[in-house]
């Protein structure tokens, strides 16, 4: 698998590890008291509470794995070449190829919806041709 790729994979393992993280926080988080004001809220009736202390530790150094990978990652790329100017450069190359590839492609189809139109003429006639054959006279 390419750099790129392994990349993208680890951003969406990144992804996955935050959606995780932060929706187990929410659902098994202890209520908390916003102000004086408000009764106290009622105990959350969680079986794991201990359990529950460890898992953000847990998720947390999950995520920093995560994201010290992704570094790794990172430094494992090429560096530019050049710097963004040649980059730049390079980029215009491309286009100006894509481009002149693009007009061979489109003289191409006009060339070959020619052909085709001149396939279906001749069919058209040779068909015509059979049929006036078989017309009782």
């Amino acid at each position: 698998m390419d750099i790129i790729s392994q990349l993208q994979e680890q951003v969406n393992s990144i992804a996955a590890l935050t959606f995780n993280t932060f929706g187990t926080l929410q659902r098994d988080a202890p209520p908390v008291r916003l102000s004086p004001n408000y009764p106290e809220p009622p105990p959350n009736p969680t079986e794991d509470s201990a359990n529950f202390a460890d898992q953000p530790k847990l998720m947390s150094a999950a995520l920093v794995k995560a994201a010290k990978q992704f570094d790794a990652l990172v430094a494992a790329l090429p560096p530019s070449e050049g710097g963004e100017e040649a980059q730049l450069r390079r980029i215009a190359e491309l286009q100006a190829e894509n481009d002149a590839v693009g007009q061979e492609l489109q003289k191409q189809l006009e060339a070959a919806e020619k052909e085709l139109k001149q396939v279906q003429e001749l069919f058209s006639q040779a068909a015509d041709n059979c049929l006036n054959l078989k017309k009782p006279d």
